[in-house]
C-alpha cells in the first residue's frame, strides 16, 4: 500500500531582505539588500543610513524584532532608534510602502530570486520622492513633527 504522504512535495524556496527607511514627509528614502535578517546586518544597515545621510539626526521607527533589540548592536551618533508598540504595523510609514510593493508583485510568478530582485528595484526607482511621501505620510505622524518644531 502507498503511503498517503508521497504526493507530498517540499517547495524549494529562496529569499533575500530589503532593509529601507523612509521619511514621510519629504519622501526621502534609503534601501539596501541583506542576504538575512539579523542584528548584525541590521548594524549595517544603520551604518550605511548614517554614511548616506551624515548631516542629519535620523530617527528610525522599529519594530521590536530581535534583529532591531539585540544588546550588541553598535548605533551610530547621527542615528536614534524609537520602537513602536508590539503589534502595530499599522504606526510605521516604511509598512505602507512595503504593503504597496506586495500589491503591486501579488501574483507575479519569479522563476529566480533575481528576477524578483529586479522588479523590486525597478518598482522603487519608479517612484519619486512625491509618490513615497504620498503612500507612507500618516497625517499623525506629520502633526507629531509639526508639532515637535520638525518641518
Amino acid at each position: 500500500m502507498e503511503s498517503s504522504l508521497s504526493g507530498l512535495k517540499q517547495w524549494q524556496r529562496d529569499n533575500y531582505y530589503l532593509y529601507g527607511i523612509v521619511e514621510p514627509r519629504t519622501g526621502d528614502s534609503f534601501f539596501y539588500e541583506f542576504s538575512h535578517l539579523d542584528h548584525i546586518c541590521f548594524e549595517q544597515f544603520l551604518k550605511l543610513v548614517s554614511e548616506q545621510f551624515p548631516d542629519s539626526l535620523n530617527i528610525i521607527q522599529l519594530d521590536n524584532s530581535g534583529a532591531h533589540t539585540a544588546k550588541d548592536i553598535a548605533i551610530p551618533d547621527n542615528i536614534g532608534l524609537v520602537f513602536q508598540p508590539p503589534y502595530s504595523p499599522e504606526l510605521n510609514p516604511i509598512e505602507r510602502l512595503w504593503q504597496y510593493l506586495k500589491d503591486d508583485l501579488a501574483w507575479m510568478r519569479y522563476e529566480t530570486l533575481e528576477a524578483l530582485r529586479l522588479d523590486v528595484r525597478d518598482l522603487l526607482n519608479q517612484l519619486s520622492r512625491n509618490a513615497i511621501a504620498s503612500i507612507t505620510e500618516y497625517w499623525f505622524i506629520l502633526s507629531a513633527l509639526s508639532v515637535a518644531g520638525i518641518n
